[in-house]
């Protein structure tokens, strides 16, 4: 079994690599979407660096919906959906060893893209590398949320575009408690809520994203 998750797992991490496509367009539009957003707000320094982390939050939480469209499409296309579904791992983990090579593919390179990116927002010393922290404890449950997504929309033409109606409102949580996480009157509490929420995701998520691909398989 964990030979078989393995498999997966290298499958999809060579994937990525070798497309380059969604690695390389999450970080492009969290840059985009750190550097435009100053430029929108104005000149002030004091109030660019209060919202600087929730800027790097909405950043990181639309650059992870880029690209969960493919992240069981690809299986579909060339059939290989078929021999997952037939095999004698459990769907569940398979599903999670998919999120898994998402999260490393896109989730922690935003994470640690966030510290470097947080000095463009005036944040005070520190607080860029404990955002960083904070989406790095973040991220695992905005991957698998959206892995949910993915597999309801897997037949789907356009799944592309329903992915992030559905996965949007259940990501909301998660980016109150990630923004709340960088202020110190709320920090652990924040932090304890989102260590839950990727408990939770690692447990939900791939029995109800594994639940998905079974009805559209069949």
């Amino acid at each position: 079994m964990i030979r078989s998750l393995m498999a997966v797992l290298r499958r999809d991490l060579t994937l990525a690599v070798r497309g380059g496509g969604a690695v390389g367009l999450s970080l492009v539009f969290f840059l985009g979407v750190v550097v435009l957003l100053p430029f929108a707000i104005g000149p002030d320094l004091a109030l660019l660096a209060r919202i600087g982390p929730a800027i790097l939050w909405l950043g990181a939480l639309l650059a992870t919906l880029i690209g969960l469209d493919r992240l069981f499409q690809p299986d579909l296309e060339d059939g290989s959906l078929d021999g997952l579904l037939a095999s004698s791992t459990p769907l569940s983990l398979i599903v999670l060893s998919k999120a898994l090579a998402h999260w490393l593919c896109v989730g922690l390179p935003l994470a640690i893209a966030a510290p470097i990116l947080g000095v463009l927002l005036n944040l005070p010393p520190g607080l860029p590398l404990w955002t960083g922290f904070t989406l790095l404890l973040g991220t695992p449950a905005l991957t698998l949320v959206g892995a949910i997504g993915a597999a309801l929309t897997v037949n789907l033409k356009r799944g592309g575009i329903l992915v992030p109606v559905l996965v949007l409102p259940l990501t909301i949580p998660i980016v109150i408690f990630g923004v709340a996480a960088t202020r110190d009157e709320s920090a652990w509490t924040a932090l304890t809520m989102l260590l839950a929420a990727d408990l939770i995701g690692i447990v939900v998520a791939p029995l109800a994203a594994a639940a998905a691909l079974r009805a559209a398989q069949t």
